[in-house]
């Protein structure tokens, strides 16, 4: 198999910086260098090294830029790249006025496979490597978001959106077709490639009780799958959810008396959560995903990140684009500390650096095969560049260590920060 040697900066992670002290987990070489073999991570450690035991390999070296793993956007919407920053609403008016007039049009098989292409080469450009993304009622929309992923190697999760109430009659679909097709597809993609499907009800308001009983026995039966959703991104949205569900006891409840609350649910947002909600996605060991650039634009609110790191719930980070405002994984985790400091927490650059590769895909259940720069983990790379535009240079001149380096492209940077990317072994 093809070898490579990637020498610069390295970054790497041997646990949870929100859980252990992050001086002890996270791992800064200022000459380190990473092995590719085939699309695999054979080795990381010192440059000199690996070069003296792989004397014959070739070698990029990218000076002083910081290779890390890839990033991984944990919740986004592809069919909503063409409607990124649209202006002036909260949510239920945003899907309505921007979200539900575009999804109608992923019944086109082209135009979709034109817009996941898209998509994936904004997200690459910006250093993500793997994206979790919900599709539309479709299933062109999700043929063609797997097929453009396969193409470019990339490890993807997504699924069919369901939705029978609540949503324009070219967006809905039953109870019967939403099990029928969210079955076929799952057969089609899950597990071939780097695939992964997840069983996928847009938000409890959009589905109605069968629906949602329809799809956690779908989940029932293939539980290896994913299942992601939304949950409590919004007060009047909360208040409609219990208008529509009077019987349950909270948000949470109306996934979790249908079979939707499990160890491989993906709730997004998660914002306004009460005390029993947290305990039960805890117990279960489920995951939330932070969407703060999302939580800003459409005015949410403040997700409680160093709250809920304090818990057993597994936290990923993500765009959510097109509510998210930006592509941009930096973009996303500047955000992540602009909120946390308005909770009263700032956030370290070694804590929002893990949230973006090793945090979201241990959300995905992925850990040790993306978002990790370690053995064994597919060769997934992101490679940035400290030093991208001038305001930036001239303030990471000053910097004391890697930290002091590095945070000045997390506020600031864009896809300019972005030196090199790798998928599964190939520079793309």
């Amino acid at each position: 198999m093809t070898k490579h040697l990637l020498i610069g900066q390295t970054l790497s992670y041997s646990g949870n910086p929100f859980s252990s002290a992050w001086e002890e987990v996270s791992h800064h070489s200022s000459r380190g260098a990473v092995l590719i073999d085939g699309d695999t991570i054979a080795a990381v450690g010192e440059a000199d090294d690996l070069r003296c035991a792989h004397p014959d390999v070739p070698v990029t070296d990218y000076g002083d830029a910081l290779i890390t793993a890839g990033f991984v956007d944990a919740h986004m919407h592809y069919p909503q790249t063409g409607i990124i920053a649209s202006w002036g609403k909260q949510l239920i008016d945003w899907l309505n006025t921007y979200t539900f007039p575009e999804e109608s049009r992923f019944h086109d098989l082209a135009y979709a496979e034109e817009v996941a292409g898209r998509t994936l080469d904004l997200a690459l450009a910006h250093g993500t490597t793997t994206l979790t993304s919900f599709c539309t009622i479709h299933p062109e929309s999700v043929d063609a978001f797997f097929g453009a992923a396969t193409a470019r190697g990339m490890a993807v999760v997504a699924g069919k959106t369901c939705m029978d109430r609540n949503a324009p009659d070219t967006l809905r679909d039953t109870a019967q077709s939403a099990y029928d097709d969210s079955k076929r597809l799952l057969e089609k993609w899950h597990g071939v490639g780097r695939n992964t499907y997840a069983i996928t009800p847009r938000f409890s308001p959009t589905s109605t009780p069968e629906q949602l009983e329809a799809l956690g026995a779908l989940w029932a039966k293939h539980p290896d799958c994913l299942m992601q959703t939304h949950l409590s991104e919004q007060l009047p949205e909360i208040e409609w959810v219990k208008s529509l569900f009077p019987e349950c006891r909270d948000y949470l409840d109306t996934y979790e008396r249908f079979g939707l609350l499990g160890k491989g649910g993906l709730y997004g947002h998660a914002i306004h959560l009460t005390e029993r909600e947290i305990a039960r996605l805890s117990e279960v060991g489920a995951s939330v995903v932070h969407c703060p650039t999302s939580n800003t634009f459409i005015g949410s609110g403040l997700f409680d990140l160093m709250g809920l790191a304090q818990s057993t719930i597994r936290i990923g980070l993500a765009t959510d684009t097109g509510g998210g405002s930006n592509f941009s994984m930096l973009r996303t985790m500047a955000t992540a500390y602009e909120i946390a400091q308005l909770r009263g927490v700032a956030v370290h650059p070694s804590q929002l650096m893990w949230l973006a590769t090793e945090g979201s895909a241990s959300a995905l259940h992925m850990s040790g095969q993306i978002g990790h720069l370690g053995i064994g983990a597919k060769a997934d790379i992101t490679v940035i560049d400290l030093a991208s535009t001038p305001v930036i240079t001239q303030r990471s001149a000053r910097a004391n260590d890697i930290w002091d380096a590095l945070f000045p492209t997390i506020m600031m940077g864009d896809d300019r920060a972005i030196r090199d990317v790798w998928v599964a072994g190939r520079a793309v």
